[in-house]
């Protein structure tokens, strides 16, 4: 079984900064793509960035240039650095894990709040 344990949630001002991590554990995986996704109050879970293990990263039209995701393969861990936040940013952000193997897994979530 795999877990991913996340952490860096909290709150913030407006144009402030955090960072969250998620660390993948378990046996006999090796992630292919790790991802933040996020749901904000009301609204649907929407992709905000992912990393494939190639090198290829996406990033949400809403976050680009202001989020940067980065996956260490060798630590199975991914980050997710958020600059320049703003309100429309809370949410409740979760990790993505897709192995190699084409099973997938998902972080319990935690909650990121920016206040105006």
């Amino acid at each position: 079984q795999v877990q991913l344990e996340e952490s860096g949630g909290g709150s913030v001002q407006a144009g402030g900064s955090l960072g969250l991590s998620c660390a993948a554990s378990g046996n006999y995986f090796s992630p292919d793509t790790m991802s933040w996704y996020r749901r904000a109050p009301g609204k649907q879970r929407e992709l905000v960035a992912s990393s494939h293990s190639g090198g290829t990263r996406y990033y949400a039209d809403s976050v680009k240039g202001r989020f940067t995701i980065s996956l260490d393969i060798a630590k199975a861990t991914v980050f997710l650095q958020k600059n320049s936040l703003k309100p429309e940013d809370t949410a409740v952000y979760f990790c993505y894990l897709m192995t190699s193997f084409g099973t997938s897994y998902w972080g319990p979530g935690t909650q990121v709040t920016v206040s105006s």
